[in-house]
């Protein structure tokens, strides 16, 4: 296969040197008959980027390039799975697909960088969120944001059952029991405990197990904030044990399966709305601060030296808005043009972009939360 579905956001594609790079986003539809226009759209898409590479690249360099796209465009059982919307990102070397829970608008560019901003926003932590559903049996693990969620595909050759993960250190909590004294008599048990209690102490081993599988693969890789969907007795067993950060207090108090999608996520939205908004407002106003003490700034020349010279801490940047032009990486210097332009992209999404590479922090916050009209606020580092 020519490309790779990847899931985890930043890639290690976005640190390569020599484009060009393509970038493509397109709208796409869960359900019959609506998906069936997907590829045509895919399709349209591609003449946009091949005639954009032909303004400048020879004819061995776009095929290159184009070889996965047409891949992708032939492969039905990708376009009869996808979600709300893909993100391709592509170079002479790799090309990888995002299939995103959230909506994007239709866009394909050719540039000196990847066009990144709307991955920024499926990927940052003010808007995705985990949810772990629990038993004392299994577990599964999903990924969420505003729009809906999907199960996470674990590793094949994860131990996910209760009795997969205890295997011989499972207790016998269903010891030999039998009835004496005639029809009518109580059951007596024989054997070395009691049946809840090695229960209990099976749930915890296994418990234990499931905090720290999920930590380590899944919450410190992605920082994002984890809802746990447990009964209320499993609820708190598995709170007192874990030691998982990212667990948020407030969980959903049920049996994950017995509850519909519709209603797993409005519940899990009235947990992580509050938390997104407030963690945006902290932002803003300190955004507010580090600009009175000349410490924050919304003027893009000086915002992209800053980031060229890895001084951004945090960098919010307007959802929607464009400025079409590029920076030199070099220098920090901005230069203004036209999105058509093969060598040009969003002069917004290359300061994400350097910011995220410089380890900084970037939110994509809405026009009206914005606390600034250029489409970008950044908080410097001392």
């Amino acid at each position: 296969m020519a490309y790779e579905i990847a899931q985890r956001f930043p890639n290690e594609i976005l640190y390569q040197e020599e484009g060009p790079f393509v970038s493509l986003y397109q709208p796409t539809h869960k359900r019959f008959p609506e998906n069936k226009q997907d590829p045509i759209v895919f399709k349209n898409l591609l003449r946009t980027i091949k005639k954009s590479l032909s303004q400048k690249y020879e004819k061995d360099v776009i095929n290159v390039i184009m070889e996965p796209f047409y891949e992708l465009e032939e492969d039905a059982p990708f376009w009869n799975n996808t979600s709300q919307g893909i993100a391709v990102l592509a170079s002479k070397n790799k090309c990888i697909v995002y299939n995103l829970q959230i909506p994007v608008m239709e866009f394909a560019t050719v540039a000196d960088s990847f066009h990144i901003k709307p991955l920024i926003k499926a990927f940052q932590s003010t808007e995705s969120y985990q949810l772990l559903g629990l038993s004392s049996n299994n577990f599964a693990l999903f990924q969420g944001d505003r729009n809906g969620f999907s199960e996470i595909t674990l590793p094949a050759d994860t131990p996910r059952t209760l009795e997969e993960v205890l295997g011989e250190q499972l207790t016998d909590s269903y010891l030999s029991h039998g009835s004496y004294g005639g029809t009518g008599s109580h059951t007596m048990y024989h054997g070395h405990g009691d049946p809840k209690q090695e229960r209990d102490t099976d749930s915890e081993k296994y418990f234990r197990y499931v905090d720290r599988f999920v930590l380590d693969h899944y919450s410190k890789p992605s920082k994002l904030p984890l809802i746990v969907v447990s009964l209320p007795e499993f609820f708190s067993l598995f709170k007192s044990i874990s030691n998982n950060p990212y667990v948020l207090d407030d969980g959903i108090e049920n049996s994950y399966d017995s509850l519909d999608r519709d209603t797993l996520k409005a519940k899990a939205l009235e947990i992580i709305k509050p938390i997104n908004l407030k963690k945006i407002q902290e932002v803003i106003e300190s955004y507010k601060i580090a600009e009175a003490d000349n410490l924050g700034s919304s003027d893009i020349k000086a915002v992209a030296n800053a980031a060229s010279n890895s001084r951004i801490e945090t960098l919010l940047i307007e959802e929607s808005k464009i400025v079409p032009g590029k920076i030199n990486h070099a220098t920090g210097e901005v230069e203004y043009g036209a999105i058509g332009d093969p060598e040009l992209d969003d002069l917004l999404d290359d300061i994400a972009e350097l910011t995220l590479m410089r380890k900084g922090e970037v939110l994509i916050v809405p026009q009206d939360m914005m606390p600034s009209t250029t489409g970008v606020a950044a908080i410097f580092r001392y």
